[in-house]
């Protein structure tokens, strides 16, 4: 039975075209779901820390996107889904730490 590489190559393509975008994470939900595991703030105004970090750390991707490399991101954006709260604070510093390591 021959194989194919023809699965290979369009699993591959596929890895490098979702790693071309910055992903779309629900922040809300996931803010929400980190905050009901911490205490202290109140639960409001630490989803708004929470949310307003995000989004800063979401501008800041998507102002260096270009800059990190294919496989950084193949390697940091599947480990956002363990544990499912995703975060682009996470992200960015997965991202950050592989550059620096270079």
């Amino acid at each position: 039975m021959p194989i194919s590489i023809f699965p290979i190559i369009v699993s591959t393509q596929l890895v490098v075209a979702v790693a071309d975008r910055l992903p779309a994470f629900d922040i809300a939900r996931s803010c929400k779901l980190d905050v009901a595991a911490t205490t202290g703030l109140s639960v409001d105004q630490s989803v708004k820390s929470c949310v307003n970090d995000e989004n800063k750390a979401r501008q800041q991707l998507a102002s260096r996107w270009p800059k990190f490399s294919a496989s950084s991101k193949a390697q940091c954006i599947p480990q956002e889904s363990i544990g499912g709260t995703p975060s682009y604070v996470s992200l960015l510093t997965c991202l950050q730490m592989d550059l620096w390591s270079r």
